[in-house]
């Protein structure tokens, strides 16, 4: 099999050299690369080191590119009928990784491939490998990932939709005098938060935690039209964290004749203390509650605290809760230094 030989003018290695150059299908551009190397006298150890394939695929590309030529270097497997895996399949697939194999009768509350398998063929008379499958959920993007534990709204879907609406609205048609900020409480912890991250092959990163845990507390209001967020800090997460944070904003808000507070339900937001002192303030604070149990509606989660946590609290290295608390500041202040920037690109 060793003594097949490829010879090839040379316009004809330098058209088959432009055509490697305009190809994306990784398979075929290696047949190409065969043919090529072959062509300049390539040992098969070489190629198959270069290449990354075997010497029985070697050889195998270069008996069919002599037989059929150029032709025999394309995938043929096209050819071979109707696709096991059509549109109707994929519905399928999809429908059921939504779900769980327990709206198809199993007592298993999660997926495997197997078991997915095992579904769909009853589902669609078509059986897969398991290997084939998984290829299949990669395509589609389908991935392994932790769930997100919830707390359903007790709200009919038509009245949070309403909610909703008046706040969208309240947003919309804010005066000049006035402001709005969604408001929400984070809790820092000294014992990080364990998330992903990249690791060599066969290594596991290891986070140091402190053992003893230690808590702080941040309230923050962020403005959603200028991006801007104005936070305090506490030792405890109670009434007075809230309303020193709503004391932050009449200052920082002074020219604002009004400002529109977007909240969740939390019992400090709600006390006799906390009324009190929104009554104090004269009418300039307006609280506007949020559909309970939907944290996703709040800005602020969504922006800015997921993302704290993912730049500064998971994972994180710091041995003290001071030194953790002075990169929370750091991140917030950089934070609100872009949103500056990018308004005064937008004025420009």
């Amino acid at each position: 099999m060793r003594s097949i030989v490829i010879r090839l003018p040379r316009q004809v290695k330098r058209r088959l050299g432009r055509t490697v150059g305009s190809i994306r299908d990784a398979q075929l551009k290696t047949r190409y690369l065969i043919i090529l190397h072959s062509a300049e006298g390539v040992p098969y150890r070489e190629m198959c080191r270069m290449l990354g394939c075997s010497s029985s695929t070697i050889t195998r590309v270069r008996r069919k590119f002599l037989q059929e030529g150029e032709a025999g270097l394309q995938d043929h497997r096209g050819d071979n009928g109707q696709a096991k895996v059509n549109e109707q399949y994929i519905l399928e697939l999809l429908e059921a990784v939504a779900g769980s194999p327990q709206d198809y009768g199993y007592p298993r509350p999660s997926w495997t491939l197997e078991l997915l398998v095992k579904v769909l063929a009853g589902q669609t008379g078509i059986t897969l490998s398991v290997s084939r499958m998984c290829r299949i959920l990669k395509a589609l993007g389908v991935r392994r990932g932790m769930p997100k534990p919830i707390v359903g709204c007790p709200w009919s879907a038509r009245a949070r939709k309403r909610r909703m609406a008046l706040i969208e609205a309240l947003e919309r048609g804010l005066e000049p005098d006035e402001a709005l900020v969604h408001e929400d409480e984070v809790d820092i912890h000294l014992n990080p938060k364990i998330g992903p991250d990249y690791m060599l092959k066969g290594q596991q990163k290891r986070v140091l935690t402190p053992g003893q845990n230690v808590k702080r507390y941040v309230a923050g209001g962020l403005n959603v039209r200028t991006g801007r967020i104005v936070w305090v800090e506490g030792t405890r997460k109670r009434s007075a964290l809230f309303i020193a944070l709503l004391e932050k904003l009449l200052v920082t808000y002074r020219d604002k004749r009004r400002i529109h507070v977007v909240l969740d339900n939390y019992c400090i937001h709600t006390s006799q203390i906390t009324r009190k002192a929104v009554e104090g303030f004269g009418g300039r604070i307006v609280l506007h509650f949020l559909p309970p149990y939907c944290p996703d509606d709040n800005k602020i989660e969504r922006g800015v605290w997921r993302e704290l946590h993912a730049n500064v609290t998971r994972n994180h290295r710091c041995g003290n809760m001071d030194e953790l608390m002075r990169q929370v500041r750091r991140y917030l202040g950089q934070r609100n230094m872009k949103a500056a920037a990018q308004r005064r690109r937008k004025a420009a």
